[in-house]
């Protein structure tokens, strides 16, 4: 009884203090006759005061416009947040806008990528093949051909989160033996055929890029012909003759994939988080994009205060994952004295969710998907491939634009198959547009190169290249260079870190 009757006359209490607020000023924070700051408290108060409660006397706001700033602090957070999900939607939309396929479409590279692919470090040493599909219109079959003397098919396929939800070809579900996947959207319930691979989506726009892989004995068109044998089309059509495969090829189109960091990225997550399934760990994002007017079933139609805030912080989340890249924490450097971080950085769990027990750590998942897609499901101790980003030269400064640097590649290089030094933008993470488009010299390209006695080749990267060394010289134009040596079939040495790479070096 005296617990209800207190807690009662607290509920009196309140209402009387809320009912007071409200005739008094509908914002007390934002009203114009609302006290200056300073100016709460003005009498003498008693001997006694409370402790805590309000700020140090005599404290000041930092910001005057608070619905600014409470949109602008949402804004930032959300941009960092929605990396690996903002990072896929942009190829997903751009094939609509650009290239104008349906999600059946399979795009295809007859030649390795140009920097008329504008995508977050491409590949430039064997050829893509990707489609993006939509199981709003129900589950898609993707029928991959088996792995033999003709070539294999090696990738992911993501969700609208960039998670792995299958990998395909030797290592993934089919076993290399190629196999019919069954992709379904969310919450279906249909019945699964037997001689299907389901795979349960957990998201309806999904994802998938493959890589052709050139098998012994054959050339790089042999490649190409063998992943035309990939078949993608909707499930309902699986019992008939499905429709003859289409296919993009995209080698002398210009498609750009690339994430925006101004305002247009929200009317990119506005597509994205009011179709897919909210998850229960990101409930507490879902509050800041509405916040910002982006709630699943209503239209997003932002006033100037928004989009001047969401402007500002997709700007800055730019310049401060260039910063985490700048300053690089130590542990990820592959080789402790040397400057070169796997483009793979897993969580500590070797997968690429961050999400531990106590906690999301969406920042570093942020810094991976900032200049990385199609990451696999788990990091093997014994990856196919290996990726070293240079982030520093060998006195430990960064890379930096309108300067030359050499890199020796020794003579014996830890891979079974190839070494491929390609070459990006820092400030995009895509190809560099030259006039010769070259992005990328690997071993295949020796035979062309300047050697040194002991059998290493020196390459150089850098606005121009050196008297007589156009052959070992990849191009930036002016640009921050952001290298990658990749290992295809690295060997025990480069895994175990018995090998080590030495750093670039500034020559000019």
């Amino acid at each position: 009884m005296l617990h209800s009757l207190a807690r009662n006359a607290f509920c009196l209490a309140l209402v009387g203090m809320l009912a007071a607020c409200a005739s008094t000023s509908q914002s007390t924070v934002l009203s114009t006759s609302s006290p200056q700051y300073g100016q709460w408290n003005t009498g003498a108060g008693e001997a006694n005061e409370p402790s805590g409660g309000e700020p140090p006397k005599g404290a000041m706001p930092s910001v005057q416009d608070f619905d600014y700033q409470a949109k602008y602090q949402a804004a930032f957070q959300v941009m960092l947040w929605s990396r690996p999900a903002a990072a896929i939607y942009r190829p997903w939309a751009a094939s609509k806008s650009q290239l104008q396929i349906d999600d059946t479409t399979v795009i295809t590279y007859d030649r390795v990528a140009t920097p008329r692919l504008e995508a977050i470090t491409a590949n430039s040493s064997t050829p893509y093949i990707f489609a993006l599909p939509d199981l709003r219109k129900g589950p898609v079959v993707v029928d991959v051909p088996p792995s033999g003397p003709d070539g294999s098919l090696y990738g992911q396929v993501v969700d609208a989160w960039q998670l792995t939800i299958a990998d395909i070809g030797p290592g993934g579900k089919d076993d290399g033996k190629g196999g019919k996947y069954l992709f379904t959207p969310p919450g279906y319930q249909g019945e699964i055929p037997a001689g299907y691979i389901h795979v349960a989506s957990p998201n309806y726009r999904i994802a998938f890029a493959f890589r052709s892989i050139v098998a012994p004995g054959k050339t790089a068109q042999d490649a190409v012909n063998y992943a035309r044998r990939l078949r993608v089309y909707h499930f309902q059509d699986a019992n008939s003759p499905p429709p003859e495969q289409k296919f993009m090829v995209a080698d002398e189109r210009v498609f750009s994939t690339l994430p925006y960091y101004d305002e247009r990225a929200f009317d990119d997550i506005y597509q994205i988080f009011s179709v897919e399934p909210a998850r229960p760990q990101d409930k507490t994002m879902m509050g800041m994009l509405a916040t910002l007017g982006i709630v699943q079933g209503q239209p997003f139609n932002p006033d100037e205060t928004t989009k001047k805030a969401m402007r500002q912080a997709a700007i800055d989340s730019w310049y401060y994952l260039q910063y985490w890249f700048d300053h690089v924490p130590a542990d990820q450097l592959y080789w402790p004295d040397r400057h070169y971080v796997s483009l793979l950085m897993a969580d500590k769990s070797r997968t690429f969710t961050w999400d531990y027990t106590d906690r999301i750590d969406y920042t570093a998942r942020a810094a991976e998907y900032f200049w990385c897609t199609f990451m696999p499901h788990v990091l093997s101790d014994s990856p196919s491939t290996q990726y070293m980003m240079a982030t520093a030269d060998n006195q430990g400064q960064p890379l930096l634009a309108g300067k030359t640097y050499k890199l020796n590649v020794p003579a014996d290089m830890p891979v079974k198959q190839f070494w491929a030094l390609t070459v990006y933008d820092r400030a995009t993470m895509a190809f560099i547009y030259t006039p010769s488009s070259r992005t990328t010299l690997s071993s295949y390209d020796l035979d062309k190169m300047k050697k040194n006695a002991d059998g290493s080749v020196s390459l150089y990267v850098g606005p121009k290249a050196p008297d007589g060394l156009e052959s070992n010289w990849i191009p930036t134009n002016g640009k921050r260079p952001l290298p990658a040596m990749r290992f295809y079939g690295p060997t025990q040495p480069m895994n175990e870190k018995t090998f080590k790479l030495p750093d670039f070096e500034r020559v000019d």
